[in-house]
């Protein structure tokens, strides 16, 4: 560390890793290349910063620094550069099996259980040459949008730890937002990956069922889960997204698709694009201050030559209720040996899920699984008129932790499902959605926006994301952690 104190010109260490440490990917592997930072000392820099920060934040399960130590060192420099992620740290949420280490899935559960292989994404990242930090914090078992987790804590927000993360990739929102590693693995199956990262500030990508293969991630719900990405801009999430977007014949939804290089709209002009806006649900029972930023964004983006088109949705009044009906009983599915062998183990709100999917019949999961694909074929006719859709990405803001409901023009709603509430559908229809910050709300809070796509268009969901991005009408200051 003294010889990057030295090229820093720092004289104290806060300065200089606090500016490493919300550095995006692509400076951070320009340093490396410049031969300003090494890899092993990227590694330094991040494991010092979990060490001072992990008792808050709640980010980290279980830590890997000397196993991503012994990594970088073993990097070369034709590894550097034939990789966009080479001698990157990041994070996975602890779902993901990574050889020989603990996937706890949040729970009592799984306390003993050794990955024996990596999950592909994991073995994808291992042969681009990013290193491994450790596993993440989640709400148990991904089951829930806040977070909350009796046995490895609750994630708070890097801008109030008063408040929620957000969930259930709670731990990879609050490590990037943190400044703990500059990206994260997360899964979303209804938004655990977009809700967190609106609330946190970040970038968040859901790409579209069967892009990312699920190989090697503890299920939740087969139909539901995708693998998604958290990052700071969303170049990086371009790169990323181009590294594990493959084939996988263990993943039954995966697709064969062309190699894409994803970060090659960045920076195209958004003139004649088509955005989407809804009439109905994606702006009803919102926060004012939200629903403005979404109209400063509208009107940014009829000034670069976006025609901004209505479009209306299926009705929406059963939607959270056909999402469940298919999770509890694939969750039960999951669950079953596990609920034999080690039922004591589970939390009460988990159990009472589970429970839940006990009691629906076949019947009602099949008519579910019919409402799906019928909002599928609706949603995919919308894109006949459009390129992208444009809504809010959480109709609130991050709310404080232990919060049960919110109230918003006179109805009561469960705080996680209000975290959940503009995400959940884009799940059953598989579409590709991305959330990036957008303002920051008066109480100090990130304010998110969403963008959908065709099926496997996440090349125009990443063009205006980058439109909108590149102008600095809606970046956001960096959180106060190190104050």
């Amino acid at each position: 560390m003294e010889r990057l104190r030295q090229r820093w010109g720092y004289k104290k260490d806060n300065g200089m890793t606090t500016e490493i440490a919300f550095a995006d990917i692509r400076s951070l592997r320009g340093l490396i290349r410049a031969d300003r930072i090494t890899p092993g000392e990227l590694v330094s820099v991040f494991a010092e910063r979990i060490a001072a920060h992990n008792a808050v934040s709640r980010a980290f399960i279980t830590q890997t620094p000397q196993e991503a130590a012994r990594s970088a060192a073993a990097l070369t420099k034709e590894d550097i550069l034939r990789s966009p992620v080479a001698g990157i740290p990041y994070a996975s949420k602890d779902l993901f099996d990574v050889e020989g280490v603990r996937t706890t899935a949040g729970s009592r559960v799984f306390h003993d259980r050794i990955a024996t292989e990596d999950a592909f994404v994991i073995a994808r990242l291992r042969s681009a040459g990013a290193l491994s930090m450790g596993k993440t914090n989640l709400h148990e078992f991904a089951y829930g949008a806040t977070g909350e987790n009796e046995v490895y804590g609750t994630c708070v927000n890097a801008y109030d730890p008063t408040r929620l993360a957000g969930g259930s990739s709670s731990g990879s929102a609050a490590a990037v937002a943190f400044g703990l590693v500059p990206a994260a693995l997360g899964t979303d199956t209804g938004g655990s990956v977009r809700a967190p990262a609106a609330l946190n500030g970040l970038v968040g990508l859901k790409p579209t069922i069967g892009c990312v293969p699920t190989h090697g991630v503890v299920p939740y719900c087969w139909t539901l889960d995708h693998v998604g990405i958290l990052t700071r801009t969303v170049a990086d999430c371009a790169d990323i997204l181009g590294l594990v977007a493959r084939y996988d014949s263990r993943d039954p939804a995966s697709v064969k698709l062309p190699k894409e290089d994803y970060s090659e709209s960045l920076g195209e002009d958004i003139s004649g694009v088509r955005i989407g806006i809804p009439s109905n649900f994606f702006f009803e029972r919102s926060d004012p201050q939200i629903l403005s930023a979404l109209e400063r964004v509208k009107d940014h983006l009829a000034e670069k030559g976006a025609r901004l088109v209505p479009v209306t949705f299926p009705d929406m009044r059963h939607t959270r209720t056909v999402s469940l009906t298919v999770q509890m009983p694939e969750a039960l599915s999951a669950h079953s040996a596990h609920l034999e062998n080690r039922g004591e183990l589970y939390s009460k709100e988990f159990r009472a899920g589970l429970a839940l999917g006990q009691c629906l019949l076949a019947e009602h999961y099949v008519k579910a699984k019919r409402f799906i694909e019928t909002y599928r074929q609706q949603t995919n006719a919308l894109f006949e008129d459009v390129d992208v859709i444009l809504t809010p990405a959480t109709p609130e803001i991050a709310q404080k932790v232990g919060t049960v409901k919110t109230t918003r023009d006179g109805v009561d709603e469960a705080v996680g499902n209000a975290i959940t509430r503009f995400t959940t559908f884009f799940n059953m229809t598989g579409h590709p959605a991305l959330t990036m910050p957008c303002g920051l709300h008066p109480e100090g809070l990130p304010i998110g926006l969403q963008l959908v796509g065709r099926y496997f268009d996440e090349k125009s969901l990443f063009r205006v994301a980058h439109e909108i991005e590149k102008c600095g009408k809606f970046s956001i200051p960096l959180p106060e952690v190190d104050t």
